[in-house]
């Protein structure tokens, strides 16, 4: 295991082709701030002004950061908020005396004084002990909030009454306060939430179900906030959830500070384990729980409890014998998985060595082999192969993928029975050991593009996404697996519109639509024996077949395409590395 050195994979960009220095970077972000980030002069009247309880614990903070905090939160250009500080036994003269002065200073300050150390939770809950407003906000003793975010956060609970829990972008601060790593979350992405914390801050939290959890709990230190906000959970719907994409709090990163370095405080890990197995509990989920790939990340695995559904594999092929006998023979040789069928779709073979492959292969019990007298249409083909399938679960196979790892579909039928997940699919790599798919972003290229396409193999990715089960707005029907009853419920692949590209994407949406969400998993691993230059139409049929493809996806599903809410609008939508978009 490479050595976690940020939360953020320091090796991110120098492994990727297109990678840009540290200094790089920073010029980037410094360019997007310019150009984004215009100081709020003049705001809009608001009809609901909600108090806003912001809660910090402090203890021993250095003059500097305290000073700074706090007036971050006096330059809120939203003015209804109260501050609640607990200082927790500081034995600093200079922390106490800034905390006095400030006290003083402004009355919607408040400052309990504990008298004797209790740690952040207890500390948490002292200032929670003071706090009348509707909403709380946590802020740390040495951050910094953006002179908008209690604006924005209030100006969304006008827009949509009924918000829950609110959270937005963050970056990052060093001493001087130069701001550095940006993080351009997700939507509600509940997936994501259970492999790691990808909220953090800033959080506002509605106050009465902060008191219905009972605020902190005291030996979740590390990861009090992650347990606070999964207990929330339990009171709250999907669409009480609710994500500002504007950077609006600034974490300090100094030594000795997980923002720094996750491996500070080796704990938080265990911690936030702890947290993920009472929220399961309290669900009635049938679930283990261990630590990711990283610090601070999590694996949740969902037991088949049951009999083991029955999987029906669909390949489609014509001719290709290198490729489709190594597709068969892995499956074969590494799926622990133990009930499955292969039905290999025959689109027209001619091609002597694969003829003799299928007499070899029909004989095994549980392969089928099915012939397919038309031209060739990939949505078409694996429709008819679904009506076929007598499994309660359809996995779409591509007839160049090779099995790598004898867990895999294990791995992806855990998923595809959750009756929230609609299409699951995994990690596929090049042969060259550079990633081929890793989800679906969509937008990129115009209709959409593979998350983090080239990179080496083993790298971390944004925010640690390549390591994390999360969900995504769309997979690639190389290898995805799906409940049968949700492939008719859609209509499964459009045969019509789709012959070629962008089905399994269109698929994808049409089942987000129905309300499910799909998921992609780095747990199961494929080599996708295609040309990392693939992708060029050869002929004008093509050509023009794959314009009509393009055109009616972005006719179809232009909201979407314009806002996929599994990725941020300040990324790029012309590369698929998630470097930040300047356009």
């Amino acid at each position: 295991m490479k050595e976690v050195r940020s939360h953020l994979n320091r090796e991110y960009y120098s492994l990727v082709p297109s990678a840009s220095s540290n200094k790089e970077k920073a010029s980037t972000y410094s360019q997007w701030i310019r150009k984004n980030e215009k100081a709020v002069k003049k705001i809009s009247e608001l009809s609901y002004n909600p108090l806003i309880s912001i809660i910090t614990p402090t203890y021993n903070t250095e003059k500097k950061y305290l000073i700074a905090m706090i007036e971050s939160v006096r330059k809120q250009v939203y003015g209804n908020w109260e501050l609640c500080i607990a200082d927790d036994a500081s034995s600093s003269k200079e922390t106490l005396e800034t905390l006095k002065y400030y006290e003083g200073l402004d009355e919607r300050i408040k400052v309990l004084y504990r008298e004797r150390n209790g740690h952040i939770c207890e500390a948490s809950n002292s200032a929670l002990s003071v706090a009348t407003g509707q909403y709380v906000l946590f802020l740390d003793h040495d951050d910094m909030l953006s002179s908008d975010a209690l604006y924005r956060m209030a100006r969304r609970l006008n827009n949509k009454p009924g918000l829950k829990l609110i959270y937005a972008d963050e970056d990052k601060i060093d001493k001087q306060n130069r701001r550095f790593e940006p993080h351009f979350k997700s939507d509600w992405n509940p997936d994501m939430f259970f492999s790691q914390n990808y909220i953090s801050h800033p959080a506002l939290i509605s106050k009465k179900i902060v008191d219905i959890v009972g605020g902190f709990r005291k030996g979740y230190e590390g990861s009090q906030d992650y347990d606070l906000i999964l207990r929330s959970l339990l009171h709250i719907e999907d669409e009480e959830i609710a994500h500002i994409p504007k950077i609006l709090y600034h974490w300090r990163a100094i030594k000795g500070s997980t923002a720094l370095d996750p491996a500070e405080k080796h704990y938080t890990t265990d911690a936030g384990i702890k947290a993920l197995q009472s929220y399961f509990r309290e669900t009635g989920g049938d679930v283990t729980v261990e630590k990711g790939m990283l610090e601070n990340t999590y694996k949740v695995t969902y037991h088949i409890r049951r009999e083991y559904p029955l999987v029906s594999l669909l390949i489609p092929t014509r001719d290709g014998y290198e490729v489709l006998s190594k597709c068969i023979e892995s499956i074969l040789k590494y799926t622990d998985y133990p009930n499955y069928e292969i039905i290999i779709l025959d689109n027209e073979t001619t091609d002597v060595r694969t003829l003799e492959y299928f007499e070899k292969i029909k004989t095994y019990e549980h392969i089928r082999i099915v012939e397919y007298h038309y031209p060739f249409n990939y949505s078409a083909i694996n429709n008819f192969g679904a009506t076929l399938a007598k499994g309660e679960i359809l996995g779409l196979l591509n007839n160049d993928v090779e099995i790598i790892s004898s867990h895999w579909l294990t791995e992806m039928v855990q998923h595809a029975i959750r009756p929230e997940i609609g299409a699951v699919g995994a990690m596929l790599y090049y042969d060259n050991d550079t990633i081929q798919h890793a989800g679906v972003v969509l937008g990129i290229g115009g209709v959409a593009g593979h998350s983090h396409k080239y990179f080496p193999r083993g790298s971390f990715g944004y925010f640690s996404r390549l390591q994390i089960i999360q969900n995504y707005a769309a997979v690639t029907g190389a290898c995805l697996l799906v409940r049968k009853t949700l492939y008719e419920e859609v209509n499964g692949l459009d045969e019509k519109h789709l012959k070629v590209a962008f089905n399994d994407v269109d698929f994808c949406l049409k089942l987000q639509a129905k309300g499910y969400r799909n998921l992609w998993t780095p747990y199961v691993e494929l080599y996708h024996h295609e040309s990392v230059s693939r992708g060029s139409e050869d002929t004008k049929e093509k050509q023009e077949r794959f314009r009509q493809e393009i055109r009616y996806m972005k006719k179809k599903w232009k909201k979407n395409l314009e806002n996929d809410r599994c990725y941020n609008r300040h990324l790029t939508k012309m590369f698929e590395d998630f470097r930040i978009s300047l356009s």
